[in-house]
């Protein structure tokens, strides 16, 4: 970075953390690019990043950087935000379009509604059914609290280890290596620490909730 580069990559706070420390100079900045920017603006990086672009960007100025906004979702309120940073002539692309059919017709999708205190004993009936002892399942929780419960809880008879946002990123790291690996079997996510997961080996993927 002293040296000068071309392109650099990296999260809210590491990237605020070079700029108070005056290791880095952004305002020669031409591109900005925000990846999965639902979850950037939402989950309680919205202040980092509104940091960092203040100093790149100047108000209502044509020589702003170019902003790219990606998102596999887009509510409403992420264009409301977005515009503050995008040029007043800015274009949207939309990949997905009106289509209906946006999952794979590969998979099978069931929906099962049971009360709420039995929901642990389900899914690991749902585990062993779809999943056996020998495939590899992913679970999503809503909350960290929930994840770590739900690993926890004897109705899921395999190997079962969580991932969120509390657990360091070295152990995450090697949390994954070991689903990869197949050393265990069961994978309790929160949806952010999931997201951009790419494990062709899974059989079965469980929301333990409706997806909000």
């Amino acid at each position: 970075m002293r040296s000068g580069i071309d392109i650099l990559v990296g999260t809210p706070g590491r990237i605020k953390d070079h700029l108070q420390n005056g290791k880095l100079d952004l305002t020669k900045v031409k591109h900005v690019v925000l990846d999965e920017v639902d979850q950037m603006l939402d989950m309680g990086f919205a202040e980092q990043v509104e940091d960092i672009l203040r100093v790149a960007y100047k108000k209502d100025s044509e020589d702003n950087p170019q902003t790219l906004l990606f998102s596999a979702t887009c509510p409403h309120w992420v264009y409301d935000v977005a515009r503050k940073y995008m040029k007043s002539r800015y274009e949207q692309i939309d990949l997905i379009g009106k289509r209906t059919q946006k999952a794979a017709t590969t998979v099978e999708h069931l929906a099962i509604e049971c009360h709420w205190s039995q929901r642990a004993a389900v899914i690991g009936d749902v585990i062993q059914v779809y999943s056996g002892s020998h495939g590899r399942t992913i679970v999503f929780c809503e909350t960290k609290k929930e994840a770590n419960e739900l690993a926890l809880n004897a109705s899921i008879k395999q190997d079962c280890q969580s991932l969120h946002g509390d657990i360091p990123q070295k152990q995450r790291e090697i949390t994954l290596k070991g689903f990869r690996n197949g050393t265990f079997k069961v994978l309790v996510a929160t949806n952010v620490a999931a997201r951009g997961l790419d494990i062709p080996e899974v059989d079965l993927v469980v929301q333990s909730s409706p997806p909000k």
